[in-house]
């Protein structure tokens, strides 16, 4: 019976032991696992948010920073698609800013979803400017996907959409008669 007990002692006091050196790492890993997803959730939205900021600006050299620089980058925007950084800047964006003066640009809703070293988000937008001859006020609907890449959060791919204008009212037939 002494036997019995003196086991179960050991027993228990290497339990203990495991218990009070295993959990608290355990513990640790998970916090710092977390603690790394929601600093990487902050600098993926941060990405987006200071690309719109350099969208108002007209600065190419942030966005260049903030966007894929290769042929990854895919953009879909009002039924137009850009494959390419060269592309979508020198045929849409570069083109498109040019146009615009006194440029809003804003990012709300923002619903972002993270996997690794990939991010994925849902936004609403909203764009104010002048053009040459008149004012525009617009907004949408958009998704964007992001990826790390050399330790900064960059966009892969957007696509933008605005809702749909209301047709034209039908003229009225002429009456007979």
């Amino acid at each position: 019976m002494q036997n019995l007990t003196v086991w179960l002692n050991r027993r228990l006091f290497l339990i203990i032991v495991l218990t009070v050196t295993i959990v608290p790492g355990i513990v640790f890993n998970r916090a710092t696992i977390v603690a790394a997803n929601s600093d990487d959730e902050a600098a993926a939205r941060a990405a987006l948010l200071q690309s719109a900021t350099a969208f108002e600006k007209n600065d190419i050299a942030a966005l260049n920073k903030l966007w894929a620089n290769d042929e990854a980058l895919t953009v879909f925007e009002s039924g137009h698609a850009n494959y390419g950084w060269t592309d979508y800047r020198d045929h849409h964006l570069v083109p498109e800013m040019r146009e615009m003066k006194n440029t809003k640009y804003t990012l709300s809703d923002i619903k972002l979803h993270m996997a690794g070293k990939t991010a994925w988000a849902t936004f609403k937008y909203a764009i104010s400017a002048d053009l040459k001859d008149r004012h525009v006020d617009g907004g949408g609907l958009g998704t964007a996907v992001l990826e790390e890449r050399d330790g900064r959060w960059q966009i892969l791919h957007w696509h933008s959409s605005a809702p749909r204008r209301q047709p034209s009212a039908a003229p009225t037939p002429a009456r007979k008669g």
